[in-house]
């Protein structure tokens, strides 16, 4: 395949006439200032390497509208995620996250980090297959053709010392050493071109120490990469010190889960000390910026991670929007916010958060960057759309960044295969997806 790119961006920079050919699902050739050979497809605007989405529950998405009827709480929301969550069943939620992960691919998405703890039937009995819902989602991936990290994720009390009750009884497997086996099976036979298997905590509120360390050492063993909710909320910091008399970072560095391969995701409520920590042993940090405001979550220390060594993704959570691009500029707004001061990160690296550093935490390496051997994941971004028009050669990646939307991405390729053009999703009319599904 052959593509011609009137702009691109390539090594951290916004080139014109762009020739990428591909051979399989890999990018072979890259070359800047091409002429347009007759034979390849046309991408007017700018593209981008694929986005990466490392932090969603697809289930939420069923949430979108309903939970602003109530000002509510963060706690009032959960209530209404586990009434959605009681009614699921692997048939309904493959569908429900057919659409949403189409809807992302939509938006520029070419790989999610799905993270999974609705495991079991209601009332905790294993399904048939124990892995019968992550079948589905990894499914609803291949359906709506984007690669998948499926983040299965351990979860075994309602809080420190608290049995798990209601509606969470569908996200235990009993003990850390079930989670494990639950998991070998699905990397027996899940590893596919389109997806890989990770591991998760759900939170230090949910798993309790010794069982941090066998989730962790499970996934050292098989190079897995390991996310983490952390510090989302006050509620949790406090019930972390009651029960263990330090911090959930401090508790993760104890119980050997922090490192390269593992993910904090919100990381919001920190102190000076979990910062260092974070940093100093590379673990990355997942930002979510339009869940952690919707939910009224806070402004967390996203400068302060990433100069203290912290590599920066991004998610979209709950789903509350899907827009990679809104996250990623939210990561510096937000920042401006918190610290009254304008500049924090590049629109440079603002997009190596969206794409390269995204797929990292994933497992993905070789994903998010335009050049020969990456995987071949095109991203158009029209120019001419009211948000766009009159932008200037150099400063096609600010106004991207800080202008475009989701509404602006016209054409998407995930893995040398095209599935979206003129901003529709090829195999699944989203919207007949969404209302069936809802």
């Amino acid at each position: 395949m052959r593509w011609f790119a009137e702009f691109a961006w390539v090594g951290d920079r916004v080139a014109a006439d762009v020739l990428l050919e591909s051979d399989g699902d890999r990018l072979t050739r890259v070359t800047p200032g091409a002429p347009p050979p007759p034979e390849a497809r046309r991408l007017p605007g700018l593209t981008l390497p694929g986005f990466a989405d490392a932090h969603s529950h697809a289930f939420h998405r069923a949430l979108r509208g309903r939970a602003q009827a109530d000002r509510g709480t963060f706690w009032t929301w959960r209530d209404q995620m586990y009434r959605v969550a009681d009614r699921l069943d692997p048939d309904s939620y493959r569908a429900l996250a057919t659409a949403v992960f189409a809807e992302m691919a939509s938006a520029g998405i070419t790989c999610v980090g799905e993270f999974h703890y609705l495991h079991h039937r209601p009332g905790g009995e294993p399904y048939a297959d124990p892995n019968a819902i992550g079948d589905a989602l990894l499914a609803a991936a291949a359906e709506a053709g984007i690669r998948i990290t499926l983040l299965d994720a351990c979860y075994l009390e309602g809080g420190p010392g608290v049995p798990l009750t209601g509606t969470q009884l569908r996200f235990g497997d009993g003990s850390a050493a079930a989670w494990r086996e639950r998991v070998r099976a699905l990397l027996d036979r899940a590893e596919s071109p389109h997806a890989r298997i990770g591991a998760a905590l759900h939170s230090v509120r949910a798993v309790p120490r010794d069982a941090i360390g066998a989730v962790a050492g499970f996934a050292r063993e098989h190079g897995m990469p390991l996310h983490v909710h952390l510090s989302e909320q006050p509620a949790e910091n406090d019930a972390c010190l009651r029960a263990y008399g330090v911090t959930p970072t401090r508790l993760l560095a104890e119980s050997g889960a922090l490192g390269p391969l593992t993910t904090a995701v919100h990381a919001t409520h920190l102190t000076p000390a979990d910062i260092d920590l974070l940093g100093s042993t590379g673990t990355g940090v997942c930002v979510c910026p339009t869940t952690e405001r919707d939910l009224a979550d806070g402004l967390g220390p996203v400068g302060d991670l990433a100069r203290a060594g912290s590599p920066l993704s991004l998610g979209s959570d709950q789903h509350a929007v899907i827009d990679l691009l809104e996250e990623a500029r939210a990561l510096e707004l937000d920042e401006r916010l918190r610290t009254r001061v304008r500049g924090h990160f590049t629109a440079a690296e603002l997009l190596a958060a969206a794409t390269w550093r995204g797929h990292a935490a994933l497992g993905w390496e070789s994903a998010g960057r335009l050049e020969p051997g990456a995987l071949a994941d095109l991203v158009t971004v029209r120019l001419d759309s009211p948000r766009t028009a009159g932008a200037v050669p150099e400063h096609l990646a600010e106004t991207a960044v800080f202008a475009a939307t989701a509404a602006d991405v016209t054409s998407v390729v995930a893995g040398g295969r095209e599935i979206v053009r003129d901003g529709r999703h090829l195999r699944v009319d989203v919207p007949a997806a969404y209302r069936e599904a809802l």
